[in-house]
């Protein structure tokens, strides 16, 4: 999951569904609070952090497309909508209120969980960029690479020549670390469509790149092949200068702030 242990808030009314629910999800590495009714709702998230809300459309009192509304007025919290209903008005209603996700009953729990995982990677790598945006420089396995200058240096600070191309590669690949990128998404990161470029040479480019920063060109570890896929950047990269998890070493600067687990 893109948070370990997510904390996640069940609202559903039929006790037998909300169990299974809760069960469920505890068995697969989640902390779960259930209730049953938007008053219970309220207490949980004012006495808990919770990091996604599961939340059932027809429910005793204030109905959950009203709790959606009022949850997104007043947070960017995730929401998976759950309903008996299938049609289409519902699931749309559902969005326009600000639901992340929208899953009908009966549903396979395994799905729930796929579309839970889904909706917090995605909050995630929205954090990631939102967190990138300004910043000056970004580090990852002792390596600097500076944004404005345009620079890469190594662990021992001794600054490497890259060309533009490698440059906007590398910088593609720090700013979505841990992510499967195909080669026709590289392409449109860093050279667009109108430049007569092919994907051969992003593979080109990476081969660069590669011997340039892999401990064994050979065998790399920080840029990997996935076969049918593209490329994974494996390492966890940081924005240079912030101070991660409000913590600071004594006698150097603040630690970066992690965008990836």
């Amino acid at each position: 999951m893109a948070i370990p242990n997510p904390n996640i808030l069940v609202v559903e009314d039929d006790r037998e569904t909300r169990t299974l629910i809760a069960k469920y999800l505890r068995n697969n590495a989640c902390n779960v609070t259930a209730v049953s009714d938007g008053r219970e709702m309220s207490r949980a998230m004012a006495d808990h952090r919770i990091d996604l809300i599961i939340l059932d459309v027809m429910l005793p009192g204030e109905d959950g497309l009203s709790l959606c509304r009022k949850v997104r007025a007043e947070a960017q919290t995730p929401i998976i909508m759950l309903t008996a209903r299938g049609e289409d008005v519902d699931r749309i209603v559902g969005l326009e209120m600000g639901a992340d996700d929208y899953l009908s009953k009966p549903f396979n729990p395994r799905e729930l969980l796929a579309r839970i995982n889904a909706v917090l990677r995605r909050q995630a790598a929205a954090q990631a960029a939102s967190s990138i945006e300004g910043a000056s420089a970004l580090t990852f396995e002792g390596w600097h690479i500076d944004l404005r200058l345009r620079e890469l240096r190594n662990p021992e600070g001794a600054r490497v020549a890259v060309t533009s191309a490698e440059f906007d590669l590398l910088r593609t690949f720090c700013e979505r670390p841990g992510r499967v990128l195909s080669r026709d998404s590289l392409l449109d990161l860093t050279q667009g469509r109108n430049t007569g470029s092919f994907e051969r040479s992003i593979d080109v480019l990476v081969s660069r790149i590669r011997r340039k920063i892999e401990p064994n060109p050979a065998d790399p570890t920080l840029i990997k092949t996935v076969r049918s896929g593209g490329y994974l950047f494996t390492p966890r990269t940081q924005v240079a200068g912030l101070q991660a998890a409000g913590t600071q070493t004594a006698g150097t600067e603040a630690v970066a702030a992690p965008l990836s687990n």
